[in-house]
Order: structure tokens, then C-alpha cells, then sequence
């Protein structure tokens, strides 16, 4: 199975009352990994791309708890997928070895990013070609 097949949006459940919403997340459950690395993208203009890598471990849950982002996923063969994030109780969950690119900001747009693994420039794949080559070597 192609790892772009693994890829699946997610829905949160919603808490709240007449004093606004609440949403709560949690690894192995609404999550489906355990979370050790948390960050997230604000500020990025609208004609701003980030991400453009793939990564050897790293799975992902992207979720725009602010405003809204684009996420462009392509796995290496030809296929690809565009997702739109614009609801705060949505994500999107990334596998590993998937090339991705966050863009289309919203001005307002606070872009939170979950992983499965703590930060290593090693596991990154920053160029496309690259990225081609290890798909095609896997196989």
C-alpha cells in the first residue's frame, strides 16, 4: 500500500458550552500516535510554501486551529492530493516517506503540527529528486 493511501483527514470531538468550544486531543486515541514533538506555523503570507520535504520516520497530524492553510501531499509516483484545513476540530494525518507543502495562508492562520518523533535533520528529505529516488529504491 502506498503510504499516500494511509493518509486520512480526522475529526475531533467538540466540547463546549455558551462560553465558547474546546477540543481535546490525545496520542493513541484522537491522535493516532503518541506525540513528541509539538510546533506550529504563524504569520506565513499567503504566497508563502512551507514544509517541501518528506520524512524517513516522522508521521504528522496538521491541524489549523486558526484561519486556514492548504496541504499538497505527493508520494513520490505521480500521484498527489490537496487538503483544505479550515476548521479547528479537522486534521489531516501524514505518514512517513509522504512529500509535503503547506500553503495558501489565511493572514489569520495558526498552522499546529504534531509528530511522532523528536527533531532530526537526518530523517529529512528536502529535495523532490531525492525523495523520487528513495521511493523508486524502496520498492
Amino acid at each position: 500500500m502506498h503510504n499516500i493511501n494511509k493518509i486520512r483527514m480526522l475529526e475531533f470531538p467538540q466540547l463546549g458550552d455558551e462560553r465558547g468550544h474546546l477540543v481535546v486531543l490525545e496520542g493513541q486515541k484522537d491522535i493516532p500516535f503518541d506525540v513528541k514533538r509539538v510546533f506550529y506555523i504563524y504569520g506565513s503570507d499567503h504566497k508563502a510554501i512551507r514544509g517541501q520535504h518528506a520524512n524517513r520516520k516522522s508521521e504528522f497530524v496538521l491541524i489549523n486551529v486558526a484561519g486556514t492553510s492548504k496541504v499538497k501531499i505527493r508520494d513520490g509516483e505521480g500521484n498527489e492530493a490537496i487538503f483544505c484545513l479550515n476548521r479547528p476540530h479537522t486534521g489531516i494525518y501524514i505518514p512517513e516517506m509522504v512529500w509535503k507543502e503547506m500553503y495558501d495562508f489565511s493572514e489569520d492562520s495558526v498552522l499546529l503540527c504534531l509528530s511522532n518523533e523528536y527533531y532530526d535533520p537526518q530523517e529529512y528529505i528536502r529535495n523532490y529528486q531525492d525523495f523520487e529516488q528513495e521511493i523508486v529504491g524502496n520498492k
